[in-house]
């Protein structure tokens, strides 16, 4: 076995903050039920507790290239710890995720970058990093109908199952 892989699940946390049209929180979901997972928002984490789970997912949407606020400002928060397994989620709304999942992968090493490099500064692992599309209306977007109008879809959600699967 990976020795990067999660020995057994139930374990597990995912710390999600998934608002406009809850795109991320759809991901999140299917994460939950397959590594049997809690999901909790940056305002419910007490930093201290998250020592108890042998897994951690940090998840939201892309806000400005980057995570919500929120969930880096917990993770400004979490004590130091030793190689604790962690892995990086999010959708995004962006017109670049119109150019397929290739070029959706290469624009998440850019936004799960800060995210990423506050998790290791903390000492954690990161085993595996996912994104997809997401349906977005803000801003000018709306006046159009928004971009990426049902993302994610079924393929998204039967890729973030799979992704989870190989997290085990």
């Amino acid at each position: 076995m990976d020795k990067n892989k999660v020995k057994s699940h139930g374990n597990s946390l995912l710390v999600l903050y998934s608002y406009h049209h809850h795109n991320t929180e759809k991901i999140a979901k299917v994460f939950a039920k397959v590594l049997d997972a809690q999901i909790k928002w940056p305002k419910e984490i007490n930093p201290e507790e998250i020592q108890k789970y042998d897994l951690i997912g940090f998840g939201s949407g892309i806000y400005s290239s980057k995570h919500h606020e929120s969930l880096l400002e917990i993770v400004d928060k979490l004590p130091e710890v030793t190689d604790k397994k962690a892995f990086i989620f999010s959708t995004c709304g962006a017109p670049i995720a119109i150019g397929g999942q290739k070029t959706l992968d290469d624009y998440a090493i850019k936004c799960h970058s800060l995210l990423r490099e506050k998790l290791k500064s903390k000492g954690y692992l990161i085993i595996d990093e996912f994104i997809c599309a997401g349906f977005n209306t803000n801003s000018f977007l709306k006046l159009f109908g928004g971009i990426n109008k049902g993302r994610p879809n079924a393929e998204d959600l039967k890729n973030a199952e799979e992704f989870a699967k190989r997290l085990i």
